[in-house]
């Protein structure tokens, strides 16, 4: 049987590499050859609860459709994707194959788009734009606070919210403030500053229509800078009491973001979007890729590459 190198979860529940069998795709599913791997903060530890030892890591990747199972329609050999599998008890995508359901998040690739740039959209835009549908209706010249403006969610967020016309003000060190003008926004604050609040205040007096929360512990804080009537999104799953009349809501899971996908990829390709990739690893130093993911400090998105 052919087997494959991949990062895995062992028996003693640390992280190595090891050689596995290729697995099999069933009815339903797609066999993938993994070119590039989207690296995420939640990669090593958003397993499923059944999985059998040693289990390859991680949710999202690009690559080529190697082998299409039964019942599975609009998907051939040889295509190029972009996908996300999560909870797959045949294992993640930090492998050199994986299967993956048909009916995942599968984003088909334009020819002229390098797997690098691609493994690096689907979790980080979808969540984005989930967390943007949590926000409601803001019209054009809105004003949105980031609070975690320069990691991979909200290098997109900030991006789109200035798309649709609205003004953004995002926190992050000060090492990232340039980085975070650069994207478009108009006000950049060091949430290590215990004035940063004050400053928000003062861009926008009245309070901010909307507010994502994409850093642990911060909904709170950007809570208290939104207006009454308006939402905070939390993207990292603060448990926090709404205040103020201010709405607080999760992630929109039930919207239909996939055209809006399809559309960023396009956005992409034409300049009008930026995939910011702060780094980008050989698979063989995976572990170190994580161990950056996981400080929170990383710029934009990281990535894995493989041959």
């Amino acid at each position: 049987m052919e087997s494959m190198n991949a990062l895995v979860i062992g028996e003693s529940e640390e992280l190595g590499f090891a050689q596995l069998p290729v697995p099999e795709p069933d009815a339903g599913e797609l066999l993938v050859r993994i070119r590039a791997i989207g690296v995420g903060i939640h990669d090593s530890y958003f397993l499923p609860q059944e999985l059998s030892l040693p289990y390859p890591i991680g949710i999202e990747a690009a690559g080529v459709v190697e082998q299409v199972g039964a019942d599975v329609t609009g998907v051939r050999s040889g295509d190029r994707i972009a996908f996300v599998s999560m909870m797959n008890p045949k294992g993640g995508v930090w492998a050199d194959y994986a299967t993956v359901r048909a009916d995942s998040l599968i984003l088909p690739l334009p020819e002229a788009m390098p797997f690098e740039q691609a493994a690096a959209i689907p979790v980080a835009v979808s969540t984005t734009l989930r967390a943007l549908h949590g926000l409601g209706s803001m019209p054009s010249g809105a004003a949105l606070f980031v609070a975690g403006g320069s990691g991979a969610i909200g290098t997109v967020a900030l991006q789109l919210a200035v798309r649709r016309g609205w003004r953004v003000a995002a926190s992050a060190s000060a090492a990232n403030h340039d980085y975070l003008l650069d994207l478009g926004a108009e006000l950049a604050v060091d949430y290590r500053n215990p004035r940063w609040q004050d400053q928000v205040r003062a861009w926008c007096p009245g309070g901010v229509d909307g507010a994502l929360a994409v850093q642990p512990d911060t909904t709170a804080a950007s809570m208290s800078l939104v207006r009454p009537g308006g939402a905070v999104v939390t993207i990292s799953g603060d448990r926090v009491q709404p205040e103020g009349n201010v709405v607080v809501n999760g992630l929109s899971y039930g919207a239909d973001i996939y055209p809006d996908l399809l559309a960023f990829l396009d956005d992409v390709l034409a300049g009008r979007m930026r995939v910011v990739i702060e780094r980008e690893y050989p698979f063989e130093q995976a572990v170190e890729a994580l161990r950056k993911v996981s400080t929170r400090h990383a710029r934009g998105k990281l990535v894995l590459t493989l041959d």
